[in-house]
């Protein structure tokens, strides 16, 4: 029985991958830059790289480079100093998050909850999804004769840097005046309200977190439970609070 030759087309045919798709495929997942991350983590040299991998610098440093592709077996080695799985060099790489917000695509938003606002934000994290906080740029404007500042409540805390001008915040029974470069940090979940204490809009740099606060009890009111993703939060009643402010 006469043995069977392969032909050229056994060897290669159209539904096999080629050696360029195949180095691609190589480049896209960046192990050379994966490992000089790990080696910097570390403050290791490519020397001492090389002493605990058997490899040399000069192969090690084409290798981070994409000059030069690993084996499994070199692969594996490197893997074993970071105490890493061989399959962390071939995980798709999470997208680094960065998005910036131009001034001139913002939206100037009122205060929710009232037809006569008196004060305005500005999202400055609105095309970051599944955001861990959200940070604001506000303006209070000086209150109307008769105007009162509306309290409300929203989970978690916040942070508030004021820019300019001067501004009243009133956190349950505490009444505060901050003036331009003094910040303050408070629980969220306690009714509080702002109030421009100058003759000019003050300015201030806003910034909620969505971490659970613990709700403090203030004079009766019921701390709402959902949470509320708007610097305007939910409007509570209260009564009107004292003219004095504290020291």
């Amino acid at each position: 029985m006469a043995k069977a030759t392969a032909s050229p087309t056994d060897e290669l045919n159209p539904a096999q991958i080629d050696t360029e798709t195949a180095e691609h495929f190589i480049a896209q997942k960046h192990i050379g830059e994966r490992i000089k991350r790990l080696r910097l983590k570390k403050s290791m040299g490519l020397v001492e790289l090389g002493k605990h991998t058997g490899l040399s610098a000069s192969f090690l440093s084409q290798l981070e480079t994409g000059r030069v592709v690993p084996t499994l077996r070199n692969l594996a080695r490197i893997a074993m100093v970071f105490s890493k799985d061989l399959s962390y060099f071939f995980e798709t790489e999470p997208h680094s998050l960065f998005r910036i917000h131009r001034q001139k695509e913002r939206v100037r938003l009122p205060q929710s909850g009232t037809d006569d606002p008196t004060y305005y934000f500005e999202s400055l994290g609105y095309m970051v999804p599944d955001r861990q906080m959200d940070p604001y740029f506000a303006e209070f404007i000086p209150l109307k004769k008769g105007q009162e500042a509306r309290p409300h409540v929203h989970a978690g805390y916040e942070f508030l840097y004021i820019l300019k001008g001067e501004l009243e915040i009133r956190h349950g029974d505490q009444i505060s005046l901050l003036e331009q470069g003094d910040a303050v940090y408070f629980d969220a979940s306690t009714p509080h309200a702002y109030v421009c204490s100058g003759k000019q809009p003050a300015v201030a740099l806003i910034v909620t977190m969505v971490q659970l606060a613990v709700a403090q009890p203030t004079m009766g009111l019921r701390p709402l439970g959902a949470t509320q993703r708007s610097l305007g939060g939910t409007p509570v009643r209260t009564e009107k609070a004292p003219a004095a402010r504290a020291n």
